[in-house]
């Protein structure tokens, strides 16, 4: 018999071991209740949402420097941990998590969310392609904010290449229900690879279900696949300030830009 493959997300902490956390998800989340610092100490914060294509393009790393400092949230894609990448996190960020699409010897590869707090949760996500047999990665993340709102950032990279929606759908369902049981402002971003009709169809059914809002962006320079937009970031319990969307050469994607206000809703 196939023995299953753990999904489980590697939290970087500079300074510290590197710890794995494991799904463990019922009927409720269950957050740690204890003292957190803040994502942010003002009403609001700078989230950056990027296919990182692996680190394989010149520029990456100064495009995350030019953004770090400012930015409390970033939500990356294809994510390649080497060395660089890690200096960057330690040197910029309280800590990063990441759910391993698949690993190699010296490196892994997935989404990564990189915080200016900790999490008081962390769910990470794992769904195998049906047609080439490697996974898509996705990471469900609550942080304590400004007047203890906790916010829920979904990082996810949807599955490429797959007959039909059932499986787009399939992979969307545990998100579903982990937003279904939050009570809070939420952010869910990321590569959807919305490159069909029906995938655009799909989405934009889930997030209406979900009643998640899309940002929309003044200039849109959002990389495009048969015409449609890859890359989307939705929210609930929010007041959006400011969108762009970052043109350059370091990705195939493009990065895309937001600034949030939190709202007032709490956690019962």
């Amino acid at each position: 018999m196939l023995k299953t493959k753990k999904t489980y997300a590697i939290r970087y902490v500079n300074g510290q071991p590197v710890k794995h956390i494991v799904s463990d998800f019922n009927s409720q989340p269950k957050y740690s209740r204890i003292p957190k610092l803040p994502l942010t100490i003002t009403k609001t914060f700078r989230v950056m949402v990027w296919n990182i294509l692996k680190q394989q393009r010149k520029g990456w790393l100064s495009v995350l420097k030019k953004n770090g400092e400012n930015t409390q949230l970033m939500l990356l894609q294809e994510v390649k941990t080497n060395r660089e990448m890690l200096d960057f996190v330690a040197s910029y960020y309280l800590t990063a998590d990441q759910v391993p699409a698949f690993s190699l010897p010296k490196h892994s590869y997935g989404v990564m969310t990189l915080s200016s707090a900790f999490p008081v949760y962390c769910y990470p996500l794992r769904t195998r392609e049906p047609l080439l047999g490697f996974s898509k990665s996705a990471l469900i993340t609550v942080y304590p904010t400004y007047k203890e709102n906790l916010l829920m950032v979904i990082n996810i990279h949807a599955i490429n290449f797959s007959l039909g929606i059932e499986n787009y759908n399939q992979q969307l369902e545990p998100i579903g229900k982990q937003i279904a049981a939050h009570k809070g402002p939420v952010i869910l971003a990321g590569d959807f690879n919305t490159w069909s009709k029906k995938r655009v169809k799909a989405l934009k059914a889930f997030t209406q279900n979900m009643n998640l809002e899309e940002v929309s962006f003044p200039v849109d320079n959002r990389s495009l696949v048969f015409g449609r937009p890859l890359d989307f970031i939705f929210f609930r319990g929010l007041n959006l300030i400011h969108s762009s969307v970052l043109a350059t050469q370091a990705s195939d994607h493009n990065p895309l830009l937001v600034q949030f206000d939190v709202s007032s809703n709490t956690i019962d």
